[in-house]
């Protein structure tokens, strides 16, 4: 058997005969089902196997155990590809008692008629369990992605016993990237409970878990690397895009929608659409495709008007979607029809339900087969969808644009700038047209920043725009780190403009780049006065204000048990009866004026 450390082992089973795991995803790699052993003073078996291997898993426990009896058998989830052989267990081991969650026990009562109540151990969130030298702490993690499930951690090896989080389709014996097969199984099987997902990793963060090695109950040990995966699992549970990208699934009856998706498919690659991955929905495989639309940027759905309403196919596919809680994302609609089009609608009232979906404004109509109106339509689909990958790319855009002055609100900013190398940004929400003639920009930054020193040093800046697509992770990013420590730039996509300042190529509608003309000493901030060298519109998303960032982008502190202030900038919570005049915020660096009582 395999060995995770000196007292762990991996007892787990491969299944190449299954087809369809919960009867709807391919694997052609078959499944892995995992389970674990501690031996330490006391024995700890977690989790069990999918009934069809009840005897191979068996007879791993006893060559690790030899004549050696099991103390524990922790169940985390009780699904049956993890729980089926709990019975068969405790009637060969009969002096072992389940640690358990009290909803597990109540699932096990209606899966094997008992709960095994005089050998039973109640876990709830927080306790722990000493085996000797290991001492198991236990994590509630409900709804991910049934309710009863917990996770454990191992304070003596730092191992996280994960349920299905960090899970995969194939079995263990198969060589295959990791990533691909997870996003598929997580947007499948864990998709819509992105919120609860980002609950159990703040759970986590907040309890300074020192996680070196990750067991979860399907896929590979992960014990290299480990910030790629919770980075991936990070992004996957706030539904953010992993890449810039566009998804065209379309579905079609006698070629005349292949044939326009084609065209389309050409326009956005012309335009300089960093990847097209095109789907046919009646063929390819249904589960990919649902993947594909949370992994990339950008949408466009293509289908035929069917008996009054849409193409099966893709009715199933939206219908998947919405369930698994898409979102964040922008969608492009091409429909056809020989009498009476309809689908274009249909689709966008069901895409409707789910939340921050920017429907492009040009959508393409067909009547049964292309024409000069309809691809001409397709164009500018094409276009509009591909706009600021084209400004990014284009060396002939405008370069000058100055209605990139109108996207100044009272909003929130990215400014960065560059001394010798030295990259830095931050986020500012003050920055102002002056004059327009000539245009001056007034830009006021915090003393404390470090780009307030290179803007100081090297008289120029870059205005970022932030638009509402912008996630939390890039306000973390530029906001509450400094750049004296860290360099924000490492996990940022940026581009280099005509003055050699970054900017950010994802979550602006429009950059300046600027030159100090004149200083204001403010006492805590300095205001520098530009004019503007070069400034160009990105994308027609609306600006980030100070109100949007508030309501829809900064997660919600949680406050029952505490007292006292909490930022409204950036969430930190000052405990304390009085908040003193002179408090700062240790994270944003804003003031008592900032902060409001819990």
């Amino acid at each position: 058997m395999d060995m995770i450390s000196k007292d762990i082992y991996y007892i787990g089973v491969n299944d190449h005969k299954v087809d369809l795991f919960e009867g709807q995803y391919p694997v052609p790699n078959g499944m892995a089902y995992n389970s674990y052993i501690i031996k330490d003073e006391k024995i700890m078996v977690i989790d069990t196997v999918d009934a069809g291997f009840g005897g191979d898993w068996l007879m791993n426990i006893i060559r690790v155990l030899g004549k050696s009896m099991p103390d524990y058998l922790l169940v985390q989830h009780m699904e049956p590809d993890h729980s089926a052989n709990i019975a068969d267990f405790m009637n060969i081991y009969t002096n072992t008692t389940i640690v358990s969650s009290a909803k597990a026990f109540t699932m096990m009562k209606n899966y094997f008629g008992t709960d095994f109540p005089d050998r039973q151990i109640v876990v709830k969130e927080g306790d722990t369990l000493c085996l000797g030298e290991h001492t198991l702490a236990f994590v509630e993690a409900p709804m991910v992605h049934w309710p009863e499930v917990i996770v454990t951690y191992d304070t003596k090896d730092k191992v996280l016993f994960s349920a299905d989080g960090f899970g995969k389709f194939g079995a263990n014996d198969v060589e295959e990237e990791w990533a691909d097969e997870a996003r598929r199984y997580y947007i499948g099987i864990v998709g819509q409970y992105g919120n609860q997902v980002q609950s159990l990793l703040k759970k986590a963060a907040a309890l300074k878990l020192d996680i070196q090695t990750i067991c979860p109950t399907h896929g590979p040990v992960l014990n290299n690397n480990l910030g790629y995966y919770l980075n991936l699992y990070d992004k996957w549970s706030s539904y953010t895009p992993e890449e810039e990208g566009i998804v065209l699934a379309y579905t079609s009856v006698y070629g005349h929608t292949k044939e326009a998706v084609e065209k389309l498919r050409d326009r956005l690659i012309e335009y300089k659409a960093p990847k097209v991955v095109v789907y046919d929905l009646a063929r390819d495989d249904m589960s990919a495709a649902v993947s594909d639309a949370f992994r990339y940027s950008r949408l466009i759905l293509a289908t035929t008007t069917y008996n009054s309403n849409m193409y099966p196919f893709m009715h199933d596919y939206i219908h998947r979607l919405v369930e698994h809680k898409f979102q964040k994302r922008k969608v492009g609609l091409m429909e056809n029809g020989s009498w009476a089009p309809r689908a274009g609608s249909l689709m966008k009232s069901m895409l409707s339900q789910c939340d921050a979906i920017d429907f492009a404004e040009n959508m393409v109509t067909i009547h049964s087969a292309l024409n000069s109106d309809s691809e001409a339509a397709i164009d500018q689909l094409a276009k509009e969808m591909c706009m600021d990958y084209l400004q990014q790319c284009d060396e002939t855009a405008n370069k000058l644009d100055l209605s990139a002055l109108f996207r100044i609100g009272y909003g929130l900013y990215v400014v960065t700038s560059n001394v010798f190398g030295e990259k830095g940004g931050c986020i500012v929400n003050s920055v102002t047209q002056l004059t327009n003639s000539p245009n001056r920009v007034a830009v006021t930054i915090n003393k404390a920043n470090y780009t307030h020193d290179l803007v100081k040093a090297s008289k120029m800046l870059n205005v970022n725009c932030l638009s509402v697509d912008a996630p939390f992770s890039i306000f973390q990013n530029f906001g509450f780190q400094t750049g004296r420590e860290c360099n924000k730039f490492k996990e940022i996509d940026y581009l280099t403009s005509l003055n050699g300042l970054p900017y950010l190529t994802k979550y602006i509608n429009a950059f300046m780049s600027l030159n100090v003309k004149d200083e204001i000493d403010l006492g805590s901030h300095t205001m520098f006065v530009c004019s503007i060298s070069e400034s160009r519109v990105m994308s027609k998303k609306e600006t980030m204000t100070y109100n949007y960032y508030q309501n829809n982008v900064k997660p919600k502190p949680e406050v029952a048990e505490k007292k006292g202030y909490v930022c409204k900038v950036c969430g930190y919570i000052y405990e304390g009866d009085t908040l003193p005049a002179d408090f700062q915020c240790p994270v944003c660096k804003h003031g008592a004026a900032d902060f409001e009582k819990l």
